[in-house]
């Protein structure tokens, strides 16, 4: 009726003031309290006596997750709404046992149909619980106390637990496919940032397994079958597809697996008509990204963290920042001639100062100042240094500056001593320097040879043979001709396999 209607919404928001006001064991028993009005009431206005307590289903405050999840009776909106924010208070006080206890309560009156709880209201609450314990364990990452960070995790687990157990498709109490789906790919996330490899792989192939896909990564390749019905699926199973293989992505990431990565790549790649969040795709865009710097592919590179710098900017994460320190060491490691900062996009960020920082060693690589460059890094200006997948390339960086610097101070000279070059890149080594200008002459981009007696690097014309008197020369046993060298190895080698060859022939 209206008036016991009124006396919910007033306890209701009466415990809710003491709640906002500090008193915190008041504003529990004040929540309790519209539970147990609510059920009185619904029981009265159903003919069941207040004082049956053989109905164990009123109540069950008590209820372990031991006990299978069943609906509870007589319970209405006003109960789904306080126990709701019983659960707030347990979690902002780390009463982890409180908190599971009143979370599966929340499951149960959710599921029950005395309740009348929307569908939609069901998931934003549940998404809201499932939001607030993953921010109490990306909190906790850092802490120095073991005993809560477990006891917390322990939490995460019992939470996720529960609830893809009340919303399993085929066995829960409140069958719901999609949000059983989301509430896994969250849980998917929590057990990445925790660490919980084995655990993860279990909730990937539950994921597969549900969306019909091969629960082997490396099963089919981009022609197969499998592949054809990722291609051809609805938006709807393109999108789960992506949003999987961006757990997966992540996965095979930390642990290393170069196969199965690129194979994860390629398959959400290849998705059509998926739909993706924007963070999703930017995620798989980036350690895409990530791959291709490993395999030394710096144009590809470029192209996945320009993608995902763009994604991460429509769905407005500030981890566009940094891809977009990606895309420029990229850029500048693929020694492209392009500035990352002349597109509209990346320009409107150049000023963020994280961001100065990185336009300034772009300037510095493309004028070849290599003190500017060198100093930049040293100094640690912007925090570039801080990540730890910048600081992987770094070498990679200097090595890529310090050829440009090489090849345009030896451009006009035919002989330059290797202590000119040493100068021009900011003093470092002449050992440093002869192993830059060998890569150079191997890789074809300088014919030339290094006289280490004299400390000389001696450029030859294109296509000009070796013709002095090397025999004669004094300083011939000190030379380093890579075009000898190359051709010694390459008839040791032959003579190796023809010996192994005739050893195989004898003993046949």
């Amino acid at each position: 009726n209206d008036e016991g209607e009124v006396a919910l919404e007033n306890a209701y928001y009466n415990a809710k003031g003491e709640r906002d006001s500090g008193e915190i064991d008041e504003a529990r028993e004040t929540f309790e309290s519209v539970v147990r009005m609510e059920v009185e009431q619904n029981k009265k206005e159903a003919g069941v006596a207040t004082d049956d307590d053989d109905d164990d289903d009123a109540m069950d405050v008590e209820a372990t997750t031991s006990k299978l999840l069943a609906p509870l009776k007589f319970h209405g909106p006003w109960s789904y709404k306080a126990v709701k924010q019983l659960v707030k208070l347990h979690l902002r006080s780390l009463n982890c046992d409180s908190a599971v206890k009143d979370y599966e309560r929340l499951l149960r009156i959710a599921s029950s149909p005395d309740a009348k709880i929307s569908p939609n209201a069901v998931e934003k609450g549940v998404n809201n619980m499932l939001d607030r314990v993953a921010s109490l364990i990306n909190n906790s990452s850092g802490s120095s106390n073991s005993d809560a960070s477990s006891q917390q995790e322990a939490l995460a687990q019992s939470i996720y637990d529960l609830t893809l157990k009340a919303f399993h498709p085929t066995t829960g109490i409140a069958p719901n496919e999609r949000l059983w789906f989301k509430t896994n790919l969250k849980y998917g996330q929590l057990l990445y940032e925790m660490n919980e490899t084995a655990k993860l792989q279990l909730v990937i192939r539950d994921l597969l397994l549900s969306s019909g896909q091969p629960t082997d990564i490396l099963e089919g390749t981009p022609t197969s079958s499998s592949s054809a019905m990722v291609t051809d699926s609805t938006s709807t199973g393109g999108t789960h597809v992506m949003e999987i293989a961006a757990l997966q992505i992540q996965l095979y990431s930390r642990l290393k697996d170069t196969k199965k990565l690129r194979a994860a790549y390629h398959r959400a790649m290849s998705v059509r008509g998926g739909i993706p969040h924007p963070r999703t795709l930017a995620l798989i865009q980036e350690l895409g990204g990530k791959m291709h710097m490993s395999q030394r592919n710096f144009d590809e590179a470029s192209q996945a963290f320009f993608q995902a710098f763009k994604s991460y900017d429509e769905a407005g994460d500030r981890s566009r920042l940094r891809c977009l320190k990606y895309l420029v060491m990229a850029s500048m490691l693929h020694a492209s001639s392009i500035n990352p900062f002349d597109s509209h996009e990346a320009r409107a960020h150049r000023d963020d100062p994280e961001i100065v920082a990185m336009t300034n060693l772009v300037q510095a690589f493309h004028n070849d100042d290599i003190k500017s460059f060198e100093k930049i890094l040293n100094k640690n200006e912007g925090r570039i240094m801080d990540d730890e997948f910048v600081r992987e390339h770094v070498a990679d960086l200097l090595r890529t500056i310090r050829t440009q610097v090489i090849m345009r101070t030896i451009g006009p000279y035919t002989k330059i001593r290797l202590v000119k070059i040493s100068k021009s890149l900011n003093g470092i080594p002449v050992e440093d320097v002869e192993s830059l200008l060998v890569s150079l002459i191997l890789d074809g981009k300088l014919n030339g040879r290094i006289d280490q007696v004299g400390g000389v690097l001696v450029k030859q014309a294109q296509g000009a043979a070796d013709t002095g008197p090397a025999s004669s020369d004094k300083n011939a046993g000190k030379q380093v001709d890579v075009g000898s060298v190359e051709s010694r190895n390459t008839a040791s080698i032959q003579r190796l396999v023809r010996a192994l060859e005739h050893l195989t022939d004898a003993v046949a």
